[in-house]
């Protein structure tokens, strides 16, 4: 009876007493708004740098924009999205209104955007260079052969992966405590203090992120399923 009496006093104490579920409310909400938006601002600038550098690797005159490019995803790829939201918060956004959900989800948005490009690259290149030919063939410049023939196919062929990138970018925003957000993993660090008990509430964290994962993954697995159908109809 010990156990379950102290396992009943500390989830009461990480999640009744004083309403301290709305802190995780808040927490969850405000780390759905980070991912979101950052997901958005990421295929966005992934869709873009993946564009150039295929379009520069087929041309000469455009080598300097695949080294912009490759440039770009080496300094995001090889440092920690922490010190990438720290730099970002201290050096450009040092206004004392600054909105810290915007700031993560920017910072945020361009760390996805580095591997988004190479996921939507690999999309692109693993479609039949005739799809190209036959765009520019009906009279299409190469932009809206990109846009109407081969990024709709790409999509396709990369949406797990997209899906992952998503799927990683949440839990990453747990770091977004850093710059005084309180998402879902500080929310739990606040609870933990006032409760004198750090573990119970972020075992609650853990399952929330849990939960989020694996509804996120039911959506993705539905929407396969569908492109799925749709190819045979």
């Amino acid at each position: 009876m010990g156990f379950f009496e102290n396992f009943q006093s500390a989830l009461y104490q990480a999640l009744i007493q004083d309403d301290r579920y709305l802190l995780y409310v808040n927490g969850i909400i405000k780390t759905i708004e980070i991912s979101l938006l950052a997901i958005i601002i990421g295929i966005a600038i992934g869709l873009v740098i993946a564009v150039c550098k295929v379009a520069s690797s087929n041309n000469k005159h455009l080598k300097w924009l695949n080294i912009i490019c490759n440039l770009y995803i080496t300094i995001i790829r090889g440092t920690p999205v922490m010190v990438q939201l720290l730099i970002i918060y201290n050096l450009i956004f040092t206004s004392r209104n600054t909105n810290e959900v915007v700031v993560g989800a920017i910072c945020f948005g361009i760390n996805s955007g580095a591997y988004v490009a190479e996921i939507i690259r690999a999309g692109i290149e693993s479609i039949d260079i005739g799809q190209m030919e036959a765009g520019r063939c009906l009279g299409l410049n190469y932009i809206k052969t990109m846009r109407y023939i081969i990024i709709p196919q790409a999509i396709k062929n990369i949406l797990p992966a997209l899906g992952n990138e998503f799927i990683v970018l949440i839990k990453e925003t747990s770091v977004a405590g850093m710059i005084a957000v309180t998402e879902l993993t500080k929310a739990a660090q606040l609870v933990g203090n006032m409760s004198y008990r750090i573990l119970p509430p972020l075992f609650i964290a853990a399952v929330c992120y849990l939960i989020m994962v694996l509804g996120l993954t039911k959506l993705l697995n539905v929407m396969e399923r569908r492109l799925a159908q749709s190819d045979r109809g």
